[in-house]
């Protein structure tokens, strides 16, 4: 795979040396990672970060003559769950194809690799067994399409909060038109806060969708001449 400046990345700590950290990309080749990226501010102990063996999820600095530079500070939450969640359907993949196909199941990936990211073809799979005809006949096939059928994919959940007041005579009935949408849960914490959350089968569509529902009750509640404002954590 072909990594690129900006790229959000898995990652395998193989090595730590001095005030740098190596690091193995999935699919992609080595990289480096100098303190100052793992963390901002003073390092007291470096494997509070980042531990041998252990997966992480970085940025892609810069790539140049085959050197990666890495961070992982500039990772933002959002983008750490994409990536993660990306990451463990890949491998539960690996595990619904290893009852049926055994020792050949890598071989397998690697063709599925050729036409899908693997997270991708999970998601696919589920929603069009047809898919699956490439990847066995007969007997085995049935197996493969019962252990998905099997495996139905949980909702993903993000939330946000935010704090809604007014001060006009009619504040409380044009906060309720505000938040009057089928969209969103919305929840009352007190203190003017509430809880915006959406639900979709992963963790990107429902930041998209989180996000699109902000946008639209911030420009509602504008209108409406109500205090908006998104708390970041």
């Amino acid at each position: 795979m072909i990594i690129q400046e900006d790229d959000i990345v898995m990652c395998t700590v193989k090595r730590i040396e001095k005030t740098t950290v190596f690091l193995e990309i999935d699919d992609s080749g080595e990289g480096t990672m100098i303190f100052s990226e793992v963390s901002p501010g003073r390092i007291r102990n470096i494997r509070d970060f980042v531990v041998i063996g252990k997966k992480i999820v970085c940025k892609v600095l810069r790539t140049k003559d085959n050197h990666t530079e890495l961070s992982l500070r500039r990772v933002t939450a959002k983008e750490r769950d994409e990536v993660l969640e990306r990451y463990k359907k890949a491998r539960m993949l690996e595990s619904m194809l290893k009852p049926v196909f055994k020792d050949k199941t890598q071989g397998i990936i690697e063709k599925i690799k050729k036409t899908h990211d693997l997270s991708d073809f999970l998601d696919e799979a589920r929603e069009n067994t047809s898919l699956l005809d490439n990847l066995a006949k007969g007997q085995e096939l049935e197996q493969l399409r019962n252990i998905f059928a099997e495996k139905k994919e949980k909702e993903k959940e993000v939330k946000k909060t935010v704090i809604i007041k007014s001060d006009s005579p009619d504040g409380l009935e044009k906060i309720k038109s505000l938040l009057s949408t089928n969209e969103a849960t919305i929840i009352y914490q007190g203190s003017s806060k509430f809880y915006i959350i959406t639900k979709a089968k992963d963790f990107k569509t429902a930041n998209h969708k989180l996000e699109s529902i902000l946008l639209t009750l911030k420009e509602k509640a504008k209108s409406l001449n109500v205090h908006f404002e998104i708390k970041e954590k």
